[in-house]
């Protein structure tokens, strides 16, 4: 079966009915859901045609019914029962009670209210700042009007600026000439110093140098004494082998005689004492002990039997626990994992949340963190002359979508290319990247920098494009203003013959179905996904990152997918916990079941020995005395030959030994004398060692010198020719200056203040100028920029009242919607008490609003006579009967025309399960104008007949089923349901 369908009627009469019209007598709710799980609605009215298709419709039914799909009161699983009334957390039980009453909404609702408050005095601020900066363009207005006789003065004004622009730009060429002097003398100084630290730093390497080679020869003294006494240690230490093995071998053979000789022993006594037992039991009678034997042994025979069978079973449960416990390892390892995927994941979706809400204020940091401080470095860069052109980036912040719906395509397609620069020649990309050197830490990704010459004009692609009549290709789905970003992404990505088509099986049918457009290489639709002529790639992300011009969508998805993953971690926390209880739990009984295994082991181990003792008493008693007595004669000689030879063992045993001690004194003396010069050469290695990293760090320090003091002359010299041009600039500046002004003038002010004064006055005289024969076109703008204040200055003050008189409202609302939550809490600990006293029952709710909390306990004693438990201390049908009452308490209070409970008397005995349904069932009967839906395992055939109560009851399966018999339902049945 490839797809299901699920049908529900609703009752749609009265004058409550909705569109009454246009469904008819009832409303048909058809869900389709498809294999690939994706899932579709339809509406039909009473006759079955279909209305709509539309979900807002769909929502818009529920909320005219008050049908609350996600109210635990409206339907509450077995599952969901057990999860709350056992949460440790009175957090969770509390948030169950609000949204049972649908309190949470109106707490949302309130919420939401004082959000639009607060936004409404940002709009207030917003329009205060507006006051401000009309205010100040009329009082320009004003200026203006009055400044028009003051025009004479300006222009009088104007020439003295200038006469003091010729002589400041003068002052400030000697003042850099003084500046450059004064760097060329500290230079000269610091150099000189440098001339004397690089004298003394050759002095100090001559002395590291001289100390080095004297420790290398004392080191080569000893390495050559060590040397020429390595050949002795080598021959001794073989002289002292060769002995060690002599010795070694001597002492085997004297074991292996004295084993010999005591064996030899053993087996005499051993000849004596039957030799004894045969003479002894030769005239008794045998028969009674052999009967008794006889019946030990069959006894024990079945005792080895028994034990057996039980060791069998053990091993068995052996191998089930060690199956058990490898499979929960397994699990264990496999969870881990997930485990470790899901962080990751949080960890870059948090990351991402940060760098979008960071967006918000700076879209640059869409592409980065470091890149608005980056632009500002290439920026100042720019200006001190650094780049030849420059450079652009990034790209992503450069090009602008035609349309949103194909931004996720559109990132897919460019990829890492939104995030790079573009230079214009190599030189340029080097002092990019010393920047980026400075934002981004090494080991870290940094952006792709495209080296191409910069053009002004977009290349020309109209011959080599992709052309289709309905889909547009990346270049054309762009708007892109700077011809160096168009042209780097067309080298760089050929986006002339991309092609973007927003469904993916058009994009099927266009790319691989039929020959595809002419130079169209590829496509890509609105998810991401990657369409070739002969293959199909699926995009990894969802959501587009630098495109998207919803930000505050995008950082609520991510904001779901944090709290999704939170969740996922804890559930997998919490199966990791169940796995490792289990593993431990199941180790445990593993080693009870391995000692009792060992256990019995040694009893059929100890039992078999105590069999074949009995049997070998059983052997033949009449063996011949006098044979037994020539072996003992026999094995007696063997005896006395043996024991001379360990003799004759022993004394060569003893020589060996002699020799071998001599010649380990001897090993032992040299190699002392060659220790004594390894340990004389280990301090002057260490020694060594310093000095050679004393000459490195003295040749460094040389090195550095001789650098710096060459990088300082250069810098002399390079101020030197500037002090020249500089001397020249001077002359031409105050030349120029007595001719603007041939007297000297004392200036205060820099060139920068006196142009931006120059420039300012220039602006306001041509202004003047412009609008002096228009006075009454001045005097009709300043009116206009008055009326404009007066008008958003009455707008402010209306929107002030406004906020006053809301909050008023909503601090007398919020006091009502204690006073009706108080009454809630009331009903319900008033239902709550009433409903456990009919099974003599007594309860406790206590509500903490103020932390947001409730507890219950629920105790089956009679009255105050016991303390109240938790209700995870309860039996499990007394736990079903309170979740009952509990539940029947909030549909007391609670509005919804449904009722349905899961498996509510699944753990009940008969007389808690006919209370509780008594209960229901008198509950049900005083709300007829809601339907009740009652899910349980038991037989309901001992309820009271009534019209009121419809009993469905499903078959029971067949044993071995696959399958379940669903069919198709035909409209004649729908109806009749209905």
């Amino acid at each position: 079966m490839d797809r299901t369908d699920i049908s529900i009627t609703l009752r749609n009469r009265g004058d409550d009915a909705y569109r009454a019209n246009v469904y008819g007598d009832s409303i048909i709710v058809q869900q389709h859901i498809s294999m690939d799980g994706s899932r579709s609605y339809k509406l039909k009215s009473a006759t079955g045609s279909v209305v709509s298709t539309k979900k807002e419709e769909l929502i818009a039914i529920l909320d005219h019914f008050n049908i609350q799909v996600d109210n635990p009161v409206s339907v509450l699983t077995q599952e969901m029962s057990k999860q709350f009334l056992q949460s440790k957390n009175e957090g969770d039980k509390y948030k169950f009670f609000m949204k049972a009453t649908q309190l949470e909404q109106m707490k949302e609702d309130y919420s939401y209210i004082m959000e639009t408050k607060e936004r409404t005095k940002e709009q207030i601020n917003q329009g205060e700042e507006r006051l401000t900066e009309l205010k100040r363009q009329c009082l320009e207005k004003e200026e203006r009007f009055q400044s028009i006789a003051g025009l004479s003065t300006m222009k009088t004004k104007l020439e003295h600026l200038k006469h003091e622009m010729a002589w400041a730009v003068v002052n400030e060429i000697e003042k850099q000439l003084n500046a450059i002097r004064d760097n060329i003398e500290i230079g000269e100084e610091r150099a000189a110093r440098l001339d004397r630290k690089m004298e003394e730093q050759q002095v100090r390497l001559n002395e590291a140098e001289k100390k080095y080679k004297d420790i290398q020869d004392k080191l080569e003294k000893i390495s050559q004494e060590t040397n020429a006494r390595a050949p002795e240690c080598l021959a001794l230490k073989a002289d002292v082998t060769a002995k060690k093995r002599a010795y070694n071998e001597a002492e085997v053979l004297y074991n292996r005689s004295l084993n010999e000789y005591k064996a030899l022993k053993k087996d005499d006594e051993q000849l004596c004492k039957r030799i004894e037992e045969l003479k002894k039991s030769t005239d008794q009678s045998l028969e009674p002990e052999r009967i008794e034997r006889q019946k030990k042994i069959s006894w024990l025979k079945e005792k080895v039997k028994a034990l057996q069978d039980q060791e069998s079973s053990v091993n068995q449960e052996i191998e089930q626990f060690q199956q058990a416990i490898e499979k929960d390892r397994e699990e264990h390892s496999r969870i881990k994992r997930e485990e470790l995927d899901v962080k990751h994941i949080l960890t870059f979706n948090q990351k991402q949340l940060k760098e979008l809400k960071d967006s918000k204020t700076d879209q640059l940091k869409r592409f980065g963190p470091n890149v608005p401080a980056l632009l500002e470095a290439i920026d100042d860069a720019d200006r001190r002359g650094l780049f030849t052109y420059k450079p652009v980036g990034p790209l992503g912040a450069c090009i602008h979508l035609r349309d949103p719906e194909l931004a996720l395509a559109i990132e897919c397609c460019l990829k890492g290319l939104l995030q790079a620069y573009c230079c214009h020649n190599h030189a340029d990309e080097r002092v990019l990247q010393a920047l980026m050197k400075r934002f981004y830490s090494p080991g870290t990704s940094r952006p792709q920098i495209i080296v191409s010459e910069f053009h002004n004009e977009i290349y020309d692609v109209r011959r080599r494009s992709a052309h289709h009549p309905e889909f547009p290709t990346v270049l054309t789905a762009l708007e892109i203003d700077n011809a160096v970003v168009a042209n780097s992404l067309i080298d760089m990505r050929s986006i002339e013959t991309v092609l973007l088509i927003k469904n993916n099986s058009v994009a099927r049918a266009v790319m691989q179905s039929q020959k595809p457009p002419k130079n169209c290489r590829e496509a890509f639709t609105a998810d991401g996904d990657q369409v070739f002529p002969g293959r199909y790639y699926s995009s990894e992300n969802k959501r587009p990152k630098f495109l998207s011009r919803d930000v505050d969508s995008e950082i609520s998805h991510l904001e779901n997918d944090i709290e999704n993953k939170k969740a996922q971690i804890l559930n997998l926390q919490q199966h990791l916990s169940a796995l490792e209880k289990d593993i431990k739990r199941n180790e445990e009984l593993l080693k009870r079941c391995q000692l009792h295994y060992k256990d019995l082991k040694l009893k059929i181990r100890k039992s078999i020995s105590e069999i074949r003792e009995l049997e070998n008493i059983e052997e033949h008693q009449s063996v011949d005395i006098a044979t037994l007595e020539d072996e003992a004669q026999e094995n007696k000689s063997k005896m006395k030959l043996v024991e001379k030879n360990m003799e004759q063992q022993e004394e060569k045993m003893e020589i060996l030994k002699s020799v071998k001690i001599e010649a380990e004194n001897k090993y032992d003396a040299i190699k002392l004398k060659i220790n004594q010069l390894s340990e004389l050469a280990d301090p002057l290695k260490d020694e060594l060692n310093l000095a050679d990293s004393e000459v490195d760090n003295q040749k460094r320090g040389k090195q550095h010198y001789e650098d710096k003091q060459k990088e300082r002359l250069d810098t002399l010299n390079k101020k030197k020719r500037e002090l020249d041009l500089k001397e020249k600039e001077l002359e031409e500046k105050m030349s120029q200056a007595r001719q603007i002004c041939p007297e000297r003038i004392e200036v205060q002010k820099s060139a920068s203040i006196l142009d931006k004064e120059i420039n300012r006055l220039r602006q306001k005289i041509q202004a003047e100028h412009a609008s002096h024969g228009d006075r009454e076109e001045i005097m009709r703008q300043y009116q206009e920029a008055r009326e404009t204040y007066l008008d958003l200055e009455n707008k402010v003050r209306t929107l002030k009242r406004f906020i006053k008189l809301l909050e008023e409202i909503m601090t007398h609302r919020y006091r009502t919607y204690q006073q009706f939550r108080r009454c809630l809490t009331l009903r319900c600990k008033l239902y709550f008490d009433n409903l456990l006293s009919q099974r003599a029952y007594c309860g406790k709710m206590n509500f903490d609003h103020k932390n947001e909390t409730l507890s219950i306990s629920v105790q089956p004693g009679e009255g105050n006579k016991a303390a109240f438990n938790d209700m995870r201390a309860l039996s499990g049908g007394e736990r079903s009967f309170s979740t009952v009452c509990f539940v029947l308490s909030l549909w007391s209070i609670a509005e919804s025309p449904f009722r349905c409970l899961d498996e509510f008397d699944v753990y009940m005995d008969m007389v808690n399960r006919r209370i509780a349904m008594d209960m229901i069932l008198k509950m049900a009967d005083s709300q007829r104008f809601r339907q009740f839906i009652l899910l349980t395992p038991q037989s309901m055939s001992s309820l009271p007949s009534s019209k009121l109560i419809r009993i469905l009851r499903m078959s029971d399966p067949e044993r071995g089923q696959t399958t379940l018999p669903f069919r198709p339902i035909t409209q004649e049945e729908e109806e009749d349901r209905s």
